[in-house]
């Protein structure tokens, strides 16, 4: 039961704080839709989504109409696209379908144009691999993931190499539109299968027919709380006023969750409580991690700063529902927080930092935009890394990088709306090249063995 005080607080977190709930996004599987004949399968895809999501926009208006509460997000997560066709003429007509399904319910985006090739891949993902480029600068709201390794499997180092070329073409058949096609793209290390979020959400294979996944948001509402108790606070008072608030948070999620599943005939899947920024002031991880006590993101602090906030987060998620999953943690991405802006344009935070900060957040490396001129080896990478460092801790990492056309350090890329403006970040121009063209997999860690 929700009490009296817990409506006032959420109101208060509402009006103040920039609360939210980021995303209603219904997953649907899609293995009943496979043919024989590719251009049957994205018709019957089309249909099963469309009727589906058909309700998905209008319920979230009402739950957020009845309830107050604001719901940014509806969105659709679909089955992996590279177990539904054969070859790259299918892939396409599925992608196609996936966009126009999408466009037809009024959602923002649909995700799961997606493969799992962290061991290996068949000839027809080697096929999937090879579209991802065509199918993003070719459609509006696709969103398209690659799981490329895990710590059961180790890194499939030949995804990695092929990963790097994808987001050079994917950016340059995009330049036109800023790369745009490069923020719908993500590389990931043990993908998980109930994510909300954009760009990495696909309804995983073990998820059922229909699954409706809450993802909420609150780096407000966590700001203030860390404001409320000052600096005079030790880490153990600061670590429990965010699990508190993060328990407020995802009881508001999981409200929302439970209504939009009933409503719309859907199994219940999880709430994830990621504290995503936007670049709104206010609503930014960076200003949390400032007013715990750091002058900038960035400085030696920092990794432990947001080691404390990610955990007491998830601590505060799992006291209050049984049924958190996705990523659950802070996420960094630069464009989409203000307060990562500001930090990489007085240089205190840098790549290098970043990428040690994903170590203990709750993805990767996320929404960065790098000269236009970086080679794919280099891209690769960058990669390879953040899958060191998912594989080794256990953990999901990810990259969305974007190569920015015709740009260099210093400038910006603007994309407008939760993708706001990225900055140009430096990129260690030392090669690679003959690393990653190696070939095959780095083993999985020792760690792996836990039978």
């Amino acid at each position: 039961m929700i009490d009296r005080n817990e409506i006032l607080e959420t109101i208060e977190m509402i009006e103040k704080n920039n609360f939210d709930v980021r995303t209603i996004t219904m997953g649907i599987s899609l293995f009943d839709c496979i043919d024989g004949d590719s251009g049957r399968t994205a018709g019957n895809i089309r249909a099963k989504i469309t009727g589906a999501a058909k309700n998905l926009v209008a319920v979230g208006d009402e739950i957020e109409s009845e309830y107050g509460i604001p719901i940014v997000n509806k969105r659709i997560s679909v089955t992996p696209a590279s177990l539904l066709a054969k070859d790259e003429k299918g892939f396409l007509l599925v992608a196609n379908a996936l966009d126009r399904a999408a466009v037809e319910c009024g959602v923002n985006f649909i995700g799961g144009y997606t493969a799992l090739v962290h061991k290996g891949a068949t000839a027809a993902e080697e096929a999937f691999l090879r579209t991802i480029p065509e199918a993003l600068s070719s459609t509006e709201r696709l969103c398209s993931s690659v799981n490329v390794a895990s710590t059961r499997s180790g890194i499939n180092m030949d995804a990695v190499k092929l990963m790097g070329a994808v987001i050079r073409e994917t950016a340059e058949l995009t330049k036109d539109k800023g790369a745009i096609g490069c923020a719908k793209f993500v590389v990931f290390a043990n993908a998980v299968e109930d994510n909300p979020f954009m760009a990495g959400a696909f309804c995983g294979i073990g998820e059922g027919d229909r699954v409706i996944n809450v993802g909420v948001s609150g780096p407000g509402a966590v700001k203030s709380a860390v404001d409320r108790i000052g600096a005079g606070a030790d880490f153990g008072e600061l670590a429990e006023c965010v699990k508190k608030t993060a328990f407020k948070i995802t009881r508001v999620g999981q409200l929302v969750a439970r209504e939009a599943a009933k409503r719309l005939g859907a199994q219940l899947g999880i709430i994830d409580l990621s504290l995503a920024p936007t670049p709104a002031v206010g609503d930014s991880v960076a200003h949390i991690l400032e007013d715990m006590g750091l002058e900038s993101v960035g400085a030696h602090g920092t990794t432990a700063a947001l080691a404390l906030l990610n955990d007491a987060v998830k601590k505060g998620g799992l006291m209050a529902g049984m049924y958190v999953g996705g990523l659950s943690g802070a996420f960094i991405p630069v464009s989409e927080d203000a307060g990562m802006i500001d930090a990489v344009r007085r240089g205190s935070l840098s790549l290098e930092k970043l990428e040690a900060m994903t170590s203990v957040c709750s993805v990767g490396l996320d929404m960065i935009a790098v000269p236009g001129d970086t080679p794919a080896e280099i891209i690769s990478g960058i990669i390879a890394d953040e899958c060191a460092i998912g594989v080794i801790n256990h953990k999901t990492t990810a990259v969305r990088i974007i190569p920015a056309p015709g740009k260099t350090v210093g400038d910006s890329i603007e994309f407008g709306g939760l993708l706001g403006t990225a900055p140009v970040m430096a990129v260690n121009r030392f090669s690679p090249a003959v690393f990653i063209n190696r070939g095959g997999k780095v083993p999985a860690p020792v760690i792996s063995n836990r039978n």
